[in-house]
């Protein structure tokens, strides 16, 4: 017999908490928390008309400009602030659900209103990026200036500094390690590999680590993603609800519904968001939870001491 090929070296964690989850309810012994997250990108598109490089190019129907500036893509993204946001404020207003906005920093820095009208109405404010961006490819300072610019917009509009970041998709090997450096984040949701979180550590340092979402999430109205009426969006997301739901009997489980402003917010699917809400608002045992309340309790259920945002650093000025 051929003797056992050792496994390769990695860094990946395959197995996450395996056959031994922590043993943490969520408060009032809820089955599921509920993570409902609004992404604030408009106005940190891809813009010439903002000094960019290029124009955005991601949206449902689109003819791409190159080298001028792109004034039907920037109507299309405005549509979010102008007429999606009021609509999605008001459908969690009457739901009585707290929300967390993931927002680019030039979105908020140019929608100031917005972050005021989301903390007034008990939502959280975290971070997206400077820029609606990709991480991936950036060097140490270009990074640390994204993280800066976006802590700071945020901060002066919502009146208190954000302790959430969320990456465009592709993160950088550096972002997690620059985040805990900043000294003021508390979670960190660029992860998609479970359905609970858990914590990334580096030292003495640690971040709590929510996962995130695709599948549930109304970008996949954008062409191929799957979802065309509404009702599409619904019925997949309560399908999750109800797997995890019924999972949450026996481990901790969290769900994250992804929402943009220019996509849900068209009036021919916020019936589905609707019809969304109402399911699980009539739910018993539902925690509806901002992302930093649960992160909060994930740190105390594995015995953390309560969080406290270090000081920035000097190296994180704008």
């Amino acid at each position: 017999m051929a003797p056992p090929v050792p496994p390769p070296a990695t860094d990946r964690d395959f197995r996450g908490y395996g056959t031994t989850p922590p043993r943490i309810r969520w408060p009032d012994d809820a089955r599921l928390a509920v993570s409902v997250v609004v992404n604030i990108e408009e106005g940190a598109e891809l813009s010439i008309g903002a000094g960019d490089e290029a124009n955005e190019f991601i949206y449902e129907a689109v003819e791409r400009v190159e080298g001028v500036r792109d004034l039907c893509m920037e109507s299309h993204y405005e549509y979010g602030t102008r007429r999606g946001w009021p609509r999605i404020r008001k459908a969690l207003a009457d739901h009585g659900i707290p929300a967390t906005l993931n927002a680019c920093g030039r979105a908020i820095a140019l929608s100031p209103w917005l972050a005021e009208e989301a903390v007034a109405d008990g939502h959280e404010v975290s971070c997206h990026g400077w820029r609606w961006e990709r991480h991936v490819h950036m060097d140490e300072p270009t990074e640390r200036q994204a993280i800066a610019r976006t802590v700071d917009a945020i901060a002066g509009a919502a009146g208190s500094p954000p302790v959430g970041w969320h990456t465009r998709s592709a993160t950088s090997i550096n972002t997690r390690r620059l985040l805990m450096e900043h000294g003021g984040f508390l979670y960190d949701s660029n992860a998609y590999n479970d359905d609970c979180p858990f914590l990334h550590h580096d030292g003495d340092r640690d971040l709590v680590i929510l996962p995130y979402a695709f599948d549930t999430n109304d970008m996949r109205f954008q062409p191929g993603g799957g979802f065309v009426q509404g009702e599409d969006f619904a019925r997949y997301c309560i399908a999750a609800f109800e797997r995890l739901y019924a999972e949450g009997a026996d481990e901790p489980r969290m769900l994250s519904i992804g929402l943009h402003l220019r996509i849900i917010g068209r009036p021919g699917r916020m019936a589905g968001l609707t019809m969304l809400l109402d399911y699980l608002a009539a739910r018993p045992g539902v925690w509806f939870a901002r992302r930093d309340a649960i992160a909060h309790h994930w740190r105390a259920g594995v015995g953390l001491d309560p969080w406290q945002a270090r000081a920035p650093s000097s190296v994180f000025s704008p």
